[in-house]
């Protein structure tokens, strides 16, 4: 079985093909082992957001892009054969005036049915792939940065507590006037729910998801998943010697990183700080990798806890 998971960002546009390999399971309670293999992964910087948080709409411009896009995705779910697939868009399609019109065109013009998610459902589906990393015994804070949003959830062992979904990403970022109101609400928001949900003497650690925390804990090198926070203040100050231009041919990193990496950083840091949490977890999932999930539930028929993974 071969399934497709496509996400629609503020940023970046991503398709990611599956193979699913399954086999019964002996164990108790587990009634099936479930692995997946990758078999296509694409990215495109479609940079959504940048239409959509400053002109309210998605113009013809980034239509004409996107169309172009979802032709190819359409195309390579044919060629690998995909028996199921799910399409999520975020922050940018559910804010432009014009998001319900477009999903209706592409279902009727591409044949792609898409789902347009808010940001407690984002949260939700991440969930699905964050509670398989962590370990019962101790506090999380997961922070999900995206271009339009930040999707923060708290977690006492494998059980979210708390999640709250803040109007403020690696696009539309903390240095305007409102990104730093909404700053200000997030880490206020941390404060009290770690307060209010999590044991006052244990420690509490950071998991952190989207493109540019993967590509900073890269740039880092740490030689394992782990990010000290004076790692990343280190890696910070570095990268804002540095202009744009600069950070595409000398850091050699994408447009679309080069002007977001920076943002983010700051709000993961400012995430951290506010829940005291001096280190973070790099898995390298996403929400794509929810999605597989729930594509897996749907096929199989089954529940995760009743799978697993290897």
């Amino acid at each position: 079985m071969k399934l497709a998971a496509i996400d629609i960002g503020s940023n970046g546009a991503r398709m990611q093909i599956n193979r699913v390999l399954t086999e019964d399971s002996k164990k108790p309670n587990v009634k099936n082992i479930v692995s997946f293999k990758k078999v296509e992964y694409t990215r495109f910087a479609l940079r959504l957001g940048k239409d959509v948080f400053y002109h309210q709409r998605i113009t013809e411009n980034k239509q004409e892009k996107l169309f172009k896009l979802l032709k190819v995705f359409k195309l390579l779910m044919e060629l690998h054969e995909v028996d199921d697939y799910l399409a999520i868009a975020t922050s940018a399609f559910r804010e432009a005036e014009n998001g319900e019109e477009m999903v209706q065109v592409i279902k009727q013009d591409i044949g792609i049915n898409f789902e347009v998610i808010d940001g407690s459902r984002e949260a939700e589906i991440l969930s699905h792939v964050i509670a398989t990393q962590l370990e019962k015994d101790k506090n999380y804070i997961h922070i999900d940065v995206g271009g339009g949003s930040t999707e923060i959830n708290l977690y006492k062992g494998q059980q979210k507590v708390a999640s709250h979904s803040f109007g403020m990403g690696s696009i539309r970022g903390v240095d305007s006037q409102n990104g730093r109101i909404i700053d200000e609400q997030m880490q206020q928001w941390i404060f009290e729910n770690r307060k209010e949900h999590l044991p006052k003497k244990k420690a509490i650690f950071a998991v952190g998801t989207g493109g540019n925390i993967n590509k900073v804990h890269n740039l880092s090198k740490t030689g394992s998943e782990w990010l000290e926070i004076e790692d990343i203040k280190t890696l910070q100050t570095y990268l804002e010697k540095f202009s744009f231009k600069e950070k595409v041919n000398i850091l050699k990193l994408n447009p679309d990183r080069a002007d977001t990496i920076v943002p983010a950083t700051k709000i993961y840091l400012n995430a951290m700080k506010s829940a005291q949490a001096s280190s973070i977890r790099v898995p390298n999932v996403g929400l794509k990798d929810g999605m597989m999930y729930l594509l897996l539930e749907k096929n199989l028929n089954i529940k995760l806890h009743e799978m697993l993974f290897f």
